[in-house]
């Protein structure tokens, strides 16, 4: 007995089901490089009709298998007809977050270090005349150094610092490509100081004075990002935040930008 496809009588459609956590291999396109290979951390739903008991979650599984080898940026638009065409639903998510890793030269030694960064492509598709109508947002979480411009103005001896995650969401027009490292650019950028995984004593001095010269509140920083991002013709819709994991306070200090159309 198929027990999923049995009927349901409460008459509550479920707008998302699926399975999350699922460890899998993908490609992403790598701007040096050309390609990385990393393990995503996947989720996948689709939309559940009222009168249906539950969903079919190995087909989740199986239209991944299907695409072995072969998951990247450019295949999510396939992925997502095909969990349409296997479901027969009226809409289809994939979310994609991964670790990705770019080799930095530390400021003065020039000592070389990958440096991860977490990303995501969150992408979803609608059955229909619309269907062919992919609708993808590129996400980049950056790691930062900020230090508060209110703590260097009233300490006669330094300030404090903080470390910092810098989190950029776009949506680019039909066509249109948005490298992750432009967006880890923008982001390090707009902040006191990037972070590296591995520095040498003349690095450390450059760059906490550099961080010195240069104190940021959560507030500065998403402005910053932004004034960047409203500059890109590619860019049609984007989302900035800001968290500062405070040093000497019981909190975070948080600020968030959106603008432009997500739909």
């Amino acid at each position: 007995q198929d027990v999923q496809n049995s009927h349901d009588d409460r008459n509550i459609p479920i707008q998302k089901v699926g399975i999350r956590r699922l460890q899998y291999p993908i490609t992403v396109l790598d701007r040096q490089n050309r390609s990385q290979h990393t393990t995503a951390s996947v989720h996948m739903y689709v939309d559940l009709p009222h009168h249906f008991k539950g969903t079919h979650m190995s087909r989740f599984v199986e239209i991944l298998n299907e695409h072995h080898g072969r998951i990247s940026l450019a295949e999510i638009s396939d992925i997502l007809d095909s969990m349409l065409e296997k479901f027969g639903c009226e809409t289809a998510h994939l979310d994609l977050r991964f670790p990705y890793f770019i080799e930095k030269a530390a400021t003065v030694s020039g000592e070389k270090s990958l440096m991860n960064y977490e990303c995501a492509f969150i992408a979803s598709s609608t059955s229909g005349k619309n269907r062919n109508a992919l609708d993808l947002i590129v996400e980049a979480a950056v790691p930062v150094c900020m230090v508060c411009p209110c703590s260097k103005e009233i300490s006669e001896r330094g300030a404090h610092n903080q470390r910092s995650t810098i989190t950029i969401r776009v949506k680019t027009r039909e066509r249109e490509l948005v490298w992750l490292e432009e967006l880890i650019d923008v982001a390090e950028s707009s902040a006191s100081a990037p972070v590296f995984s591995l520095l040498k004593r003349e690095d450390e001095k450059d760059l906490t004075e550099k961080a010195y010269d240069a104190p940021r509140f959560a507030e500065d920083a998403v402005r910053a990002v932004a004034s960047r991002l409203e500059k890109d013709s590619r860019i049609v819709w984007y989302q900035v935040e800001s968290e500062n994991q405070e040093s000497i306070h019981n909190h975070n200090a948080y600020a968030l930008v959106e603008s432009g159309t997500v739909a």
